[in-house]
């Protein structure tokens, strides 16, 4: 590679990754892990050093330490991505908040298999630097409400916030079979459910507290639609208690009555859902959505709240209900 900065290519595909305080001293392949989600460390041992340059064009290793501030940059080559949703709107902006409108389908941070395809990139593209940052996450086929900083003390402050408690939020559901209570908590602890697919969670003793409320807002052709009020944020943990309920979201390919076969065989397909499969799952993704949020403003500490309605592939199932 010449001595230039790496990716000036314009076929190649660039990462930047700031360096914060509180991750100096971390091993390279530790911060690339912490910084992808969803990243093994044997892959991001591999991704560093496939992909990790200095600015003069020298590789890096993943066990060099990395310090307060630098810039880490991963160079990728290009890559075939799957489609994706290529605009969001915006729920409320002003000069340190943005709250957008994520559409199901776009991935939020890049992953193994997408890049540009993510809010993450289309953020860069319409607000350019600083890029706002988001505070926190929504599962690619979750849609809804997404809180983001546009400036790096209000990106702190709202990641506070929600490890704080101090952020509220309800989801829609629909789900399969008539829950028979009109409303119920949900105390139910859980981890890591030890499988080959390490993004799956289940139901157990020794996991993480998870509390849910829920309350069911209409029933129609063995099926809910349901109001949930996390009190916690554990990964999966709406579709986790649902199905642990016995009340599984349509659609969900990870915890809904077949387990994670309609995961694996949506994966296998090159993410494609043949009409076979979309039979078995009632819904091309599952059917949940971040409609409402309430959190502190970072700047003047007033409670802020911003709603999203139901898109219209949720609309068109529950309609189809009946």
């Amino acid at each position: 590679m010449s001595s230039r900065p790496p990716g000036t290519d314009p076929a190649g595909i660039v990462l930047r990754f700031r360096v914060a305080p509180e991750q100096a001293g971390q091993r390279l392949d530790r911060f690339i892990q912490g910084r992808i989600p969803r990243l093994s460390r044997t892959r991001a041992k591999a991704i560093v050093q496939a992909c990790a340059y200095r600015w003069d064009g020298r590789r890096r290793r993943g066990s060099e330490r990395v310090r307060a501030g630098e810039i880490v940059v991963l160079v990728r080559p290009p890559m075939d991505e799957p489609e994706a949703p290529s605009r969001f709107d915006v729920l409320y902006e002003d000069d340190a908040v943005l709250v957008v409108d994520k559409p199901t389908g776009l991935a939020v941070h890049p992953t193994a298999s997408y890049h540009k395809h993510t809010l993450w990139w289309l953020l860069r593209e319409r607000y350019g630097e600083p890029t706002p940052q988001l505070a926190h996450r929504l599962d690619r086929e979750t849609s809804g409400a997404l809180v983001c900083g546009r400036q790096r003390e209000a990106e702190r402050a709202l990641k506070r916030a929600f490890e704080d408690r101090r952020v509220d939020k309800r989801y829609l559901a629909i789900v399969r079979g008539e829950i028979p209570d009109d409303e119920g908590l949900l105390d139910v602890p859980m981890g890591p459910a030890g499988a080959e697919l390490h993004v799956l969670m289940e139901a157990r003793p020794d996991g993480l507290e998870a509390v849910t409320e829920y309350r069911v807002l209409e029933r129609r052709g063995g099926r809910s639609l349901v109001s949930l009020r996390p009190h916690t944020g554990r990964q999966h943990q709406l579709r986790v208690h649902l199905a642990h309920l016995g009340y599984p979201i349509v659609g969900d390919k990870l915890y809904g009555p077949e387990g994670t076969r309609p995961f694996e065989q949506y994966i296998a397909s090159g993410m494609q859902i043949s009409e076979q499969l979309l039979s078995r799952l009632g819904h091309p993704r599952h059917a949940l959505h971040a409609a409402w949020i309430r959190f502190p403003h970072p700047q003047t500490g007033a409670l802020l709240e911003v709603e999203s309605p139901l898109p219209a592939d949720l609309r068109r199932l529950w309609a189809s209900s009946d």
